[in-house]
């Protein structure tokens, strides 16, 4: 059964720190430059198969760690990008890198290793009346036409999972015609009364898509192999969406997250026209992944995972966009499947990248 959240428990939990004794600070890190060098056009994409809501993989976390360092090399070659327009041309950018530190490219001290289950006890909540809907955080969450949801990031601009537009070899059908979807309540119960209570029918605003960019860490390989660190996408609008976005923000290591917990919201497919909140430990880090225990189903793949942490420069609380959830990943290790729920973490080559996407320009990109 879906379960809501009280709206005084719901309050309170957009605004506490989940135990946390003391204010969450955000980390003050540099912030390099990712910056686009040569574009060239490529062939058009075929638009062959229909998008994979699950993330299979071979590598877990253990595996993960294990992986060789990227060199400074890979890391351009990761993070040139794709971009796929509305008309159908398909170009690719090469990009340099400058001002990053190699030797923070290190995997965190992670805890131990946990399997992702939905317990007895399901700890999702349905987002339900007009009044949460459309306000924020929750009025962020849209929905991907592939089936996937996502998170404003700007104006004009959709964060969420590659695999949703991209299976690794080429674009899926529908990410030409790519539309997002914002969710609207409709004034009238099911009585055919006005109102705004849970009963009110939902449905959405669709907005089309003008350019989708897609790292080459993702594009290079398949979702069985390393390239699950680069599954996330920006979408750019066709017009302006006049909502408020939600601010990017370089992922904190798992240990220093308020009571070690992510939260996001996205439209799963077991409860369609809703709006699904969660929140729950991350347990297990690498450099690029977060690997925590929310209760998820195919369709919250591509929502942003965000925490709410205070800015001690700007002296006030910010919540910010620190990852992407790429859904469940079913792992075959020696014959043994185990199942995670993973988020690729915004790194800060990841947040110079995404950053200049949204900006158009680095100067502006400069804090995470």
């Amino acid at each position: 059964m879906a379960s809501s959240l009280p709206p005084v428990l719901l309050s309170l939990l957009l605004r506490v720190t989940l135990g946390s004794p003391q204010k969450p600070l955000w980390p003050l890190q540099r912030v390099p430059v990712v910056w686009p060098q040569q574009t060239q056009d490529l062939a058009p994409p075929r638009f062959l198969h229909h998008a994979q809501l699950q993330v299979t993989s071979s590598c877990g976390p253990e595996c993960h760690k294990r992986a060789p360092t990227a060199s400074y090399w890979d890391l351009r070659r990761f993070l040139s990008y794709e971009t796929l327009h509305s008309s159908g041309q398909l170009t690719e950018t090469d990009v340099g890198i400058y001002g990053f530190d190699a030797n923070a490219f290190k995997t965190p001290a992670g805890q131990s290793r946990a399997k992702r289950q939905i317990f007895g006890h399901d700890s999702r909540f349905s987002i339900v009346g007009h009044d949460f809907l459309l306000n924020y955080p929750f009025s962020a969450a849209v929905k991907v036409s592939t089936g996937c949801s996502g998170t404003l990031v700007g104006d004009r601009h959709v964060l969420t999972a590659a695999h949703c537009v991209h299976d690794g070899k080429n674009y899926v059908k529908g990410a030409q015609r790519l539309r997002v979807g914002f969710l609207k309540p409709q004034h009238k119960d099911a009585s055919g009364r006005n109102g705004t209570n849970s009963r009110a029918k939902t449905k959405f605003q669709w907005i089309r898509v003008k350019r989708t960019h897609v790292p080459k860490g993702w594009i290079k390989g398949t979702a069985n192999d390393i390239g699950m660190d680069y599954d996330y996408s920006l979408l750019e609008l066709k017009k302006a969406h006049k909502r408020r976005h939600m601010k990017l923000g370089i992922s904190p290591s798992a240990k220093r997250l308020p009571g070690k917990r992510v939260q996001f919201s996205g439209f799963d497919n077991d409860r369609p026209g809703h709006l699904v909140y969660r929140f729950c430990e991350a347990r297990d880090e690498t450099y690029d992944l977060l690997y925590q225990r929310c209760d998820a189903q195919p369709g919250a793949s591509g929502s942003g995972v965000y925490v709410r942490m205070w800015n001690a420069r700007r002296r006030r609380w910010e919540r910010k966009v620190i990852g992407i959830f790429s859904g469940h990943q079913w792992v075959d290790l020696r014959g043994a499947p185990q199942e995670f729920n993973v988020a690729v973490r915004i790194t800060p080559l990841k947040y110079a990248q995404i950053c200049y996407w949204i900006k158009g320009n680095y100067v502006d990109c400069r804090e995470g």
